[in-house]
C-alpha cells in the first residue's frame, strides 16, 4: 500500500471519513499536508491546541474566510474553548484589524512606533504586579 492510501486510511480513522476537500488535493500534497494538519490541529505542540485554534480563528476572522472560521471554531471547541473565550477572540480579532487600519491611515512613522511599542512594553513590565 502506498503513502496516499495510508494517508486516506489515517484520515478515515481520525475523522470518521475522508472529507471531499481533502480528496480534491493532489495526492502528494495530501500526504504531506495532512500529516502537518493532523499534528498542528489535533496533536500536541509547543502551543496548546485551544490557543492554536483561537489564534487561527482570529486570523480567519480578519481574512474573512467562512471556511476557516467554521473549522477553527469547531477545532477550538474540540480543544475546550468556551463560548466566552470565543466571544473574546471575536473582539480581539476586530481590535487588531481596527488599530491596524488606524495606524496605516495615519501613515504613522514606523521607527517612532517601534520605539513607542518598546517603551510601552518596558513600562508595563516595570510596573506589573508580580
Amino acid at each position: 500500500m502506498g503513502e496516499y492510501e495510508d494517508a486516506l486510511k489515517d484520515i478515515e480513522k481520525t475523522l470518521g471519513f475522508v472529507p471531499g476537500f481533502m480528496k480534491a488535493l493532489p495526492k502528494d500534497v495530501l500526504v504531506h499536508d495532512y500529516a502537518l494538519w493532523k499534528q498542528y490541529t489535533l496533536g500536541e505542540t509547543k502551543i496548546p491546541g485551544k490557543y492554536r485554534e483561537l489564534g487561527g480563528l482570529a486570523v480567519a476572522a480578519n481574512i474573512k474566510c467562512p471556511y476557516c472560521i467554521l473549522m477553527h471554531t469547531a477545532m477550538a471547541k474540540f480543544h475546550g474553548a468556551t463560548d466566552e473565550e470565543l466571544a473574546e477572540v471575536y473582539y480581539l480579532a476586530s481590535l487588531t484589524a481596527r488599530w491596524s487600519a488606524m495606524l496605516h491611515a495615519q501613515h504613522y512613522d514606523w521607527d517612532k512606533f517601534v520605539k513607542e511599542a518598546q517603551q510601552i512594553g518596558e513600562y508595563l513590565q516595570k510596573t506589573a504586579k508580580k
